[in-house]
């Protein structure tokens, strides 16, 4: 089930994404193209997919949610193209294909990096994508900017670059990964269930316990797949965080416990969605998917 739905739901995105890369002038044909290249060379667009399912959840078609699905990929992308500069990650490669810095050169990096994080409130905004009333908008414009800023994924980079070489207890270490990659999943799930119109602030509620579960899990994964993954499959650099000394959940546990615990969080997740009937399915699914996933 999750293949066909990963398929439609990447496929509905990536139209939605295409039509954001349209540059308005023959002088901003460069910057376009690499904004463009960071966003459309791959990607399993989880976050959107996320998106889409909460919609889904609350009985609404998931096509509500493009605004929102578009928006959390722009952001995402946005942060990997920084992440991946010589001043921070300095790696070479992302999804397969050389990173943006490489393809292109760092100015034009990060001018791209920021013009799809600005993009991004403009897709929520988009009236193209979504009816939503003014104030359904603004809560979403709210959501996704404390998730995205400094006390978000920001601030999440920020504490993982000053801990290197340091030694984190589990505490220490989830709170970093709640920040740099938990605060954007959390807002996939938020920003889906507001495009449906519909959500409770008991729906709100139990979605926002099934996507941080799920939002630590992909963490946990993403470190295991560091050290048993291959270059190759990950289209990453592998053993890139053991290189760096970057503190992760195999160094702090042991690869076994790690697994276990990626485990734990999965069906903490499943469990979140107990009050949704068979319209959250994709939920389910996808947080089996992330745990589950080789690359």
């Amino acid at each position: 089930m999750i293949d066909a739905y990963q398929a439609s739901s990447q496929a509905r995105v990536n139209a939605a994404l295409e039509r954001l890369f349209v540059a308005p002038s023959p002088q901003l044909a460069r910057l376009y193209e690499a904004m463009r290249y960071s966003v459309m060379n791959g990607g399993k667009r989880v976050r959107p997919l996320l998106a889409y399912a909460a919609c889904q959840a609350l009985g609404c078609p998931p096509e509500h949610a493009n605004g929102a699905a578009c928006a959390v990929e722009l952001i995402h992308a946005y942060s990997l193209v920084h992440d991946d500069l010589p001043a921070m990650d300095d790696d070479d490669l992302r999804r397969g294909q050389p990173t943006t810095h490489k393809a292109f050169d760092e100015a034009c990096a990060i001018l791209a990096g920021d013009g799809l994080q600005s993009l991004a409130f403009s897709a929520l905004l988009d009236t193209h994508m979504s009816t939503l009333d003014a104030q359904t908008r603004l809560q979403m414009v709210s959501d996704l900017a404390l998730a995205a800023g400094p006390a978000g994924m920001v601030g999440g980079q920020a504490i993982d670059l000053g801990s290197v070489g340091i030694k984190l207890d589990q505490n220490a270490l989830e709170y970093m990964h709640r920040h740099k990659t938990g605060a954007l999943i959390e807002a996939s799930v938020q920003l889906g269930a507001l495009a449906s119109g519909r959500a409770q602030p008991s729906d709100l509620q139990a979605l926002k316990v099934y996507a941080r579960a799920i939002g630590l899990a992909f963490q946990v994964q993403d470190d295991i797949l560091d050290v048993e993954g291959d270059t190759a499959t990950l289209g990453k650099q592998s053993g890139a965080d053991a290189a760096r000394d970057k503190p992760t959940y195999p160094s702090l546990m042991g690869l076994n416990a790690a697994k276990a615990y990626a485990l734990e969080l999965r069906d903490q997740a499943i469990d979140a969605l107990r009050p949704f009937d068979a319209a959250a399915e994709p939920l389910r699914e996808l947080a089996r998917y992330i745990v589950e996933r080789r690359h």
